[in-house]
Parts: C-alpha cells; sequence; structure tokens
C-alpha cells in the first residue's frame, strides 16, 4: 500500500506516466535526504526527542547511506514508494523502532521541499564556478586579442574598428549579468522549509533555526503555509534563470 492510498483503483498506464519514473529521480535526492535526516535529528536531540545514544546510532547509519548514494550505489528497493522511504526501511532493518523516530516533527511535504532545495543549491553552485571559470577564460583571451584587430559593422555596413580582444570581453561582461540573475535564484532557493510539515508546523518545540544553520541556508521560510505554496516556485524560478540566461548567451554567440 501506498503512503498516499485513498482505497482508489488507479489505472496502472496513468500510474505508471504520472509517477512511472519517480524512483529514478528519487536517486538523486538520496545524499540530501539523508543530510536532511542528520540535520533533524541532531535538533530533535537538543529538544530531547532523541536520546544521546540514539542519535549517535543513527548518525552512524545515516553516514553509511550517505557514503552509497555518494557512491551511486543505493537502491531504492522493488514496492518501496520513494527515497525518505527506503532510508528510514534502512534504518529499521539495522536499528529497529530507533530508526523510525527520524520522522519524528516531519512530513513528507517538508521533507521533499529540503531535499529539492538542497539539491538545486548545489546545481547552482556548480553551474556558478562553471560560469565563474569561463569568465576567466574570456577575460583572458580578451587581454590576449586585445591588438588583433577585426572591422565593427554597423546595419551591415563597416564602421569603427573593433577588436577580437574587445568581443571576447563583452561575453564576459554579459557572463557577470548572469550570474546576478543566478544569485538572485540562489536567494530564494536558500531558505529553510524544515519545520514547516505538512502545511501547519509541528506541536513539537523544534528548533528551526538550529536544523537552518546545520544545514547552511541563509535563512527560513518563517510562514510554514507559504513554505508549501512555494513548492514548484523555487524550480521555476530558478528554471526562468537557466532558460533566460541560455537563451541570451546562445542569441549572442556563446
Amino acid at each position: 500500500m501506498k503512503l498516499w492510498d485513498k482505497s482508489i483503483t488507479v489505472d496502472k498506464d496513468i500510474e505508471r506516466f504520472t509517477i512511472g519514473k519517480d524512483p529514478e529521480m528519487d536517486l538523486f535526492l538520496a545524499k540530501y535526504d539523508v543530510l536532511g535526516s542528520m540535520a533533524h535529528i541532531t535538533m530533535l536531540e537538543s529538544i530531547g526527542l532523541l536520546t544521546k545514544y540514539e542519535l549517535a546510532q543513527l548518525l552512524a547509519e545515516l553516514k553509511k547511506i550517505y557514503m552509497l548514494a555518494e557512491g551511486g550505489k543505493f537502491v531504492i528497493e522493488e514496492g518501496i514508494e520513494d527515497v525518505h522511504s527506503q532510508v528510514e526501511l534502512m534504518l529499521t532493518r539495522e536499528l529497529g523502532d530507533i530508526g523510525k523516530k527520524i520522522h519524528s516533527g516531519r512530513s513528507r511535504n517538508d521533507q521533499v521541499l529540503l531535499d529539492m532545495k538542497l539539491f538545486t543549491r548545489s546545481a547552482i553552485y556548480d553551474v556558478y564556478d562553471s560560469v565563474g571559470d569561463l569568465f576567466n577564460v574570456l577575460i583572458d583571451q580578451s587581454e590576449r586579442y586585445k591588438s588583433v584587430l577585426m572591422p565593427g559593422y554597423t546595419h551591415l555596413q563597416i564602421a569603427m574598428p573593433s577588436s577580437f580582444g574587445l568581443w571576447f570581453g563583452s561575453y564576459a561582461e554579459s557572463l557577470v549579468d548572469d550570474l546576478q540573475l543566478l544569485q538572485a535564484a540562489l536567494r530564494v532557493c536558500n531558505r529553510n522549509p524544515l519545520g514547516s510539515a505538512a502545511g501547519y508546523g509541528s506541536s513539537f518545540p523544534l528548533n528551526r533555526q538550529m536544523t537552518t544553520d546545520l544545514l547552511g541556508f541563509d535563512g527560513l521560510n518563517y510562514n510554514s503555509i507559504y513554505a508549501q505554496m512555494g513548492r514548484g516556485k523555487m524550480e521555476r524560478t530558478v528554471s526562468f534563470c537557466f532558460g533566460f540566461n541560455c537563451k541570451h548567451c546562445c542569441k549572442n554567440g556563446i
């Protein structure tokens, strides 16, 4: 039985089309799910919902699972719904009921939000580094070819003289604007939704600032309802940023 099963039979073709590849996509989130769980249980111990002994056991097992995910050996087993269920299953196999405690004070809603934000933030950092490398190459080429002349054109007619270096520099400066847009997308992404649960918070005295600090977020999604309403908004914002920059670069010949 699925976690969201409503005792309604769903056409198998529809199910395969809508969620058939979910386990494949969840593999991208595995190590981030583990990192989120490690931060969450560290916070749970600090407010007395886990003992130090339980925390030590859980962290040790989660580190093993993280290494599997990092090495591409993490597998979502047949019949297991998602990455969260698989991680919890692996913990309960090793630790019994202690493994189930990682879900205290959480919903799969805020867990999915957290995984997506951690994954997306990492991807933004990777792109940022790559664009920074490209910027340095363009600046080097701009300096190298600054004296190699070429004609400048206006309305298909030869105009003022230009240089290859000037053109390389123009692409470099364009990337600066693109990186500023990427920084704006990162600010939208880098807010902690953990603790919003299913949209209405938790009755447990969760320390949301602690998980924010442990996971390196800039701040919180303070309103629990907005944290859930923002599902998809962050992805759309980042996708727009990448799509706009890609279109801009292609238009300018990069």
